[in-house]
């Protein structure tokens, strides 16, 4: 078995195309099929089912590729650690992130530097599901995480509670709502068309705003799909007064960093709008920077602490 066998399998299970793998990997497409087939004989397996007209891993191949990623992980670290010595150079943190984080990730970030300068940092962004994998295989040291870890199968991490993100409603700019001072109730909302995200791309999100929606007393009506958050901010800020209008949510902290002159970002009145993050980490090999980690996570824009370390 070869490193780069396993490197291709990866890529192949990651995008379920060899034609994409190989656009990734910079390679043709004929010695990608060639070197997964070469491991697949090696297994005594086949790791993909080719039969569909989609690509998809085998029940061997799922079971592979958790600890295919783990080889991959265990060279990067063997890598690291050579180059890190050599150069007399400290470890790097590997984070998984998604989009959202916005002033969180920055506040992380520089207090991270002031704690530790010498640390380097590389964030990886990923779908929840990925970022957890992951941080199972050592491919990444920790990743941050939005709404109820699920538990199912995730025996092998750690969960620590990191802040309360609270979500603000984005309405249009010319939506009488927009002009009317204080926060918002959800009721307010009741007849205006609800654009969300897909419930598999963001279970906890969606899964609370509706819950929050039938407690407030109705049904959210459902708006258009948009292929990017900024495809549905800019069809938002487009409506006129005379259209009935559509309405999003987003985290606060990823607020402050958009700019959408059109659109009106509102705070909620109803409690419970909001969600935690939490930083998942291997449960029994966690990684040399945790410490540090947290206590640039329990840093706040105020400069007081949390109780991340008791």
């Amino acid at each position: 078995m070869e490193l780069r066998q396993v490197r291709y399998f990866v890529m192949v299970a990651q995008e379920l195309h060899f034609g994409r793998a190989a656009e990734r990997l910079h390679i043709v497409q004929s010695a990608v099929s060639q070197q997964v087939r070469r491991l697949e004989r090696e297994l005594a397996v086949e790791l993909f089912d080719r039969s569909a007209r989609q690509v998809r891993l085998t029940a061997a191949g799922e079971r592979f590729l958790p600890e295919a990623r783990a080889l991959l992980a265990a060279e990067k670290r063997a890598r690291a650690a050579v180059a890190g010595a050599a150069a007399g150079r400290a470890a790097t943190l590997r984070l998984g992130t998604s989009t959202g984080l916005g002033t969180h990730l920055d506040r992380v970030l520089d207090a991270l530097a002031g704690l530790a300068p010498e640390t380097g940092v590389e964030l990886v962004s990923a779908r929840a599901r990925e970022r957890l994998d992951r941080v199972a295989s050592g491919e990444l040291d920790a990743a941050f995480l939005r709404g109820e870890p699920d538990g199912g199968g995730r025996a092998d991490l750690r969960f620590v509670p990191l802040w309360q993100d609270p979500l603000v409603a984005v309405v249009p700019a010319r939506h009488p709502l927009a002009a009317a001072p204080g926060p918002v109730r959800l009721g307010q909302l009741a007849s205006v068309p609800l654009v969300l995200t897909a419930r598999r791309t963001n279970r906890a999100l969606v899964d609370l705003v509706v819950h929050a929606c039938q407690e407030a007393g109705f049904g959210p009506v459902p708006g258009p799909s948009f292929g990017s958050l900024d495809d549905a901010l800019t069809a938002i800020g487009a409506c006129g007064p005379a259209d009935d209008g559509l309405w999003t949510v987003v985290y606060a902290a990823h607020a402050r960093r958009l700019s959408v002159p059109r659109a009106a970002f509102l705070p909620f009145r109803d409690p419970g709008m909001e969600l935690t993050t939490f930083l998942a980490v291997r449960r029994n090999d966690p990684p040399a920077g945790l410490d540090l980690l947290l206590r640039a996570c329990a840093v706040r824009d105020d400069g007081a602490g949390s109780d991340l370390d008791r």
